[in-house]
């Protein structure tokens, strides 16, 4: 499993030219599910991603968790996140789950985040997608099971 978590100032989801996700100041959080994952590997990111304290405090030292400063989450799936380029021009998916098996564990991370975040939106699995950001330093951070 891996989450690629973006610090952000705001960020949208468009599907067929309607917002379906926005947040303000938190994490837009791009989702990939492998197919060896499990709902074990996704509370371990899920509570690692709610603790990492990257936002300032009043002192300008990166201090504080996105509870802290009550931030948003914005999940959207993206199976790319598997993608072997190590052969040839055209990537290779066999290492990212199925659609099926995918979708359980994404539903499963919305859910598991509801649980500790006030605001939690999200994407539509399988859809074509338009995301936007303006990230927040930048700041990104990989997560990996």
């Amino acid at each position: 499993m891996k989450f690629v978590i973006q610090r952000v100032s705001h960020a949208s989801v468009t599907v067929h030219e309607e917002t379906i996700g926005r947040i303000n100041q938190g994490y837009l959080v791009l989702i990939g599910v492998g197919k060896e994952d499990t709902r074990e590997d996704a509370d371990r990111l899920v509570k690692k991603m709610i603790g990492l304290r990257i936002f300032a405090d009043e002192n300008g030292k990166i201090n504080k968790s996105l509870k802290d400063v009550n931030g948003g989450l914005l999940l959207v799936s993206q199976f790319t996140l598997y993608a072997d380029c190590r052969h040839g021009n055209r990537p290779g998916f066999t290492e990212a789950a199925g659609p099926d098996m995918a979708n359980e564990l994404y539903e499963y991370i919305i859910e598991s985040c509801k649980k500790e975040v006030a605001v939690v939106e999200q994407g539509e699995f399988g859809a074509d997608m338009k995301v936007e950001l303006l990230n927040d330093g930048p700041f990104t951070i990989l997560l990996e099971s």
